[in-house]
């Protein structure tokens, strides 16, 4: 049975690293600032960490397989029917670029950091909307 308290918290916790980024970042200064730099880049990690935790306890909680990588949770919630093709694909590229920031298997690209900043949000918007809507026919 999912934890939908738990699960409500997280995506609350996902609203909060968006609006900070939207309202707070100044892609503009990535290269110049560090402060800058490591706030952007520590705030889409957490952000992109508790997407990738709610994708674990929704998978672990309603059975839906056992991944043999981070990114197969994407592909396990649209098998399920939780998200789309389009949006597990964005996630999976998204929890790719997570682990970059997390364990530094290169140099973060920040044409990259700016793209995601302006480009792919919103994913992360929708994927949080598709969550909680699925949570509420649960509830």
């Amino acid at each position: 049975m999912t934890d939908v308290d738990l699960l409500l918290k997280k995506l609350a916790f996902i609203d909060t690293c968006l609006l900070e980024l939207r309202t707070l970042a100044r892609p503009e200064a990535l290269e110049t600032d560090i402060k800058e730099r490591r706030f952007v880049e520590h705030t889409l990690q957490v952000c992109l960490q508790a997407v990738q935790d709610v994708a674990s306890h929704i998978v672990a909680d309603e059975r839906l397989g056992e991944p043999s990588t981070n990114q197969q949770l994407f592909q396990l919630l649209q098998s399920a029917g939780w998200i789309d093709a389009s949006l597990a694909d964005s996630l999976r590229a998204a929890i790719g670029f997570r682990n970059v920031l997390v364990h530094g298997y290169t140099a973060v690209d920040l044409n990259i950091v700016r793209d995601v900043l302006a480009d792919h949000l919103d994913d992360i918007v929708k994927f949080a909307g598709v969550i909680r809507a699925r949570l509420g026919s649960l509830s």
